[in-house]
């Protein structure tokens, strides 16, 4: 775990880690959420719809950016303010995302910090972006 405070947060200042998404993770995400439906569930539902197998819930990909604020930038010292994301392509089970951020603004006013963040897949495809704002005590 990193622990940046409001005065390491720099512009540029970057972090990463990666991830495998597993079906352990998909059936615990089912069991919080209730969302049970068949294009994350169903294998032959989701190849139906045209995927090569079951869509990872796209929150469930975001969730990430809950992991680089609170674990890598800034880590210890966060406390989310917000979270934007879009969703650029599907991810499947099995891809291994690498989750990245880099800080674009720091307000010291508001003792917050402005985090770019995008996830990849393991072919290096943009599958979600995000703006964190990341709140820091000072």
């Amino acid at each position: 775990m990193n622990h940046y405070t409001l005065a390491d947060m720099t512009p540029g200042l970057t972090e990463s880690f990666t991830v495998t998404v597993t079906a352990e993770m998909m059936e615990q995400f089912c069991a919080i959420t209730g969302d049970v439906s068949p294009i994350h569930m169903d294998e032959d539902y989701a190849r139906g719809r045209g995927y090569p197998g079951r869509v990872v819930y796209g929150m469930l990909g975001a969730s990430f950016f809950s992991t680089l604020a609170g674990v890598y930038l800034p880590g210890e010292h966060c406390l989310l303010h917000g979270v934007e994301c879009r969703f650029a392509r599907p991810v499947f089970l099995g891809d291994t995302l690498t989750v990245t951020g880099t800080v674009v603004s720091v307000s010291e006013a508001v003792a917050e910090a402005e985090i770019k963040a995008v996830i990849t897949n393991q072919d290096g495809k943009k599958v979600t972006r995000g703006v964190i704002k990341a709140g820091l005590a000072k």
